[in-house]
């Protein structure tokens, strides 16, 4: 370690959505993806750019770099020869003829254009909280949709656009600010070059973050290519490690559950290199999900280090100190804080750990702060953990969470928040920014080892967000059967090369985790049918992909929902209520 620096801080912001188009029909069933590319991808890549001293971890899931290269096609298209977008929203900005007002479509886009937080995004702007306004009395007032007109739409279709830049487009396009200047009466000009402004945003976002990983200030890093819970799809029976008395799916296994783990890996590093063309180091694990198996894997797949939360390393050190003679920590157990990188058993990985704690104040505390007083208490944090830690192992206090959710949240997209946080730790005497590869470089002769790990996430060190609930456990039993009929047919043989390929590619979609996240009682039910909705649809298309007609069970409810979770349950805490 540096002798200057008492301590390296990562922040590692990772850049994750699940597939929302449908395969088939190629619908896009909900914008996150674009919405995220135009607001947060894009501000996140402008903060590293205006701070070249300052240095980040930026992980990417595959699926999302293939989904905003599916939004550069389509573009593509449109511009030459006006082929209409697949995302309805998209298509309503730029759409020539008007949408009917007495439509169910003309309803469903005025409640889309209501999904994005009102505080921060819609009362900031006059005219888009005038448009909210009218758009909650026409959806609560049936009888009087036939007094709204085509432009009331267009204009809440633009404002809506408008409220998700991000904060370097506002304040830069020249577009953009006569746009908002205007306020309303938008016109057909006006939305075209709206469009514009939004395709050349995400046309150059992949190659921002890339040009930053080519001047090492920023390390790129990869997610399974769908975003599957890897410990669960190897082994279901692994969520017992932290909780002996969950209760599992009837199917005792999820079948070839290693081999499709490698599948995801391996196509993850090729989407990778096609996109960034370089090869990823390290992997963070969806969800942070470890066990002695996927560390296994990962190494056995040509990565150097992955991370998970801090929940893992200390169940881990328990299960350390119980098979101990009685029960004593040794020094090196001391020293294995989520502050070191740690390796398990004959396993060459090098593991950090997320520090909940901190890493939680930015996503559920600070946007109610003043900037400056947030990021002065965030440094003050890290400066104890600094002063604090073993001299023996080089501290690496690592932050991890999401790169987009968070910032809806706080004032003006998190642009000062961000922005002063960035500015104090580029310029610290003893906190230095790096990357977990530097990390393993650092620290490749210190790593503090440990005899097992016990299988866990970065919430609360157990798969509980994903398995257990009756709603999860019914999921997990569809994808099974699915899987097994995939099997079948994959043994007749009957499928051409390319129609393998296209299941292969489905099935994996099945497998993502983010349909198991929502499923249960304690998420918002309407969140929680769109989910259902989309994984029902993926597994359709599997099943007629493989010629098999859908067993009518799969039309089940799996799961209504009911809940009111902080932040709509799109980021949870780290460790549970009683452990903060």
């Amino acid at each position: 370690m540096d002798s200057d620096y008492s301590a390296r801080v990562v922040l590692c912001w990772h850049m994750h959505q699940p597939v929302y188009q449908d395969q088939q029909s190629g619908t896009f069933m909900a914008p996150w993806v674009y919405l995220h590319a135009i607001k947060d991808y894009s501000d996140m890549a402008a903060h590293l750019e205006a701070h070249p001293n300052a240095k980040a971890v930026v992980n990417f899931a595959p699926v999302l770099l293939v989904q905003i290269d599916e939004y550069l096609k389509q573009i593509d298209q449109w511009r030459q020869s006006g082929t209409p977008f697949t995302d309805p929203l998209l298509a309503a900005l730029v759409q020539e003829k008007p949408t009917d007002p007495l439509s169910p479509e003309y309803l469903e886009l005025v409640k889309m254009c209501l999904r994005v937080n009102t505080e921060r995004i819609i009362n900031r702007f006059d005219s888009f909280r005038q448009l909210a306004k009218i758009a909650n009395y026409y959806c609560d007032k049936p009888q009087t949709r036939g007094y709204f007109g085509e432009q009331f739409l267009v204009d809440l279709v633009v404002w809506y656009h408008l409220g998700w830049m991000g904060e370097f487009v506002r304040r830069d396009n020249d577009v953009v600010r006569k746009l908002m200047d205007k306020g309303r009466y938008f016109s057909v000009e006006d939305r075209n070059a709206l469009m514009d402004v939004i395709a050349d945003i995400m046309a150059t976002i992949c190659p921002r973050y890339r040009a930053l990983a080519e001047e090492q200030q920023i390390e790129l890093a990869v997610s399974p290519y769908a975003h599957p819970m890897l410990p669960l799809l190897i082994d279901l029976e692994s969520a017992r490690e932290a909780q002996p008395d969950v209760e599992l799916p009837q199917a005792p296994v999820y079948p070839g559950g290693r081999e499709r783990a490698q599948w995801h890996l391996r196509q993850a590093r090729r989407v990778f290199k096609d996109f960034f063309g370089m090869e990823p180091t390290g992997c963070w694990s969806s969800e942070g999900g470890l066990s002695k198996p996927v560390l296994e894997l990962l190494e056995e797949e040509g990565f150097q280090w992955t991370a998970g939360g801090d929940s893992v390393l200390y169940n881990s050190l328990a299960k350390n100190v119980d098979a101990n003679s009685g029960g004593e920590q040794s020094s090196e157990d001391h020293n294995a804080r989520p502050h070191a990188a740690v390796r398990f058993g004959d396993n060459t990985l090098s593991v950090f750990f997320r520090d909940d704690g901190l890493s939680d104040l930015i996503g559920f505390n600070y946007s109610d702060w003043h900037a400056e007083d947030a990021v002065s208490n965030l440094v003050h944090h890290l400066e104890n953990i600094a002063q604090s830690a073993s001299t023996q192992t080089p501290c690496v206090i690592s932050i991890i969470l999401d790169g987009e959710n968070a910032w809806e949240y706080y004032p003006e997209n998190g642009i000062h928040f961000l922005d002063e946080l960035y500015r104090r730790l580029e310029a610290h005497p003893t906190l230095k920014l790096t990357t977990f590869s530097e990390a393993v470089s650092a620290s490749q002769n210190h790593r503090v080892h440990l005899p097992e790990i016990v299988a866990g996430s970065w919430i609360y060190g157990t798969f509980s967000t994903w398995i257990g609930d009756p709603d999860k456990n019914r999921a997990w039993d569809l994808l099974c059967e699915a899987k097994q009929q995939y099997d079948a047919v994959m043994a007749e043989g009957v499928l051409t090369p390319e129609q393998v390929a296209s299941a292969e590619h489905q099935l994996a979609l099945c497998e993502g985790s983010d349909w198991f996240w929502w499923f249960g009682d304690y998420n918002p039910p309407e969140t929680v049918s769109a989910f259902e909705h989309l994984y029902r649809r993926h597994l359709e298309n599997l099943y007629a992909l493989l010629d098999k007609p859908v067993p009518q069970h799969v039309y089940d409810r799996i799961s209504q929902g009911g809940g009111a979770p902080e932040r709509g349950g799109a980021m949870r805490h780290g460790h549970s209520e009683q452990d903060r």
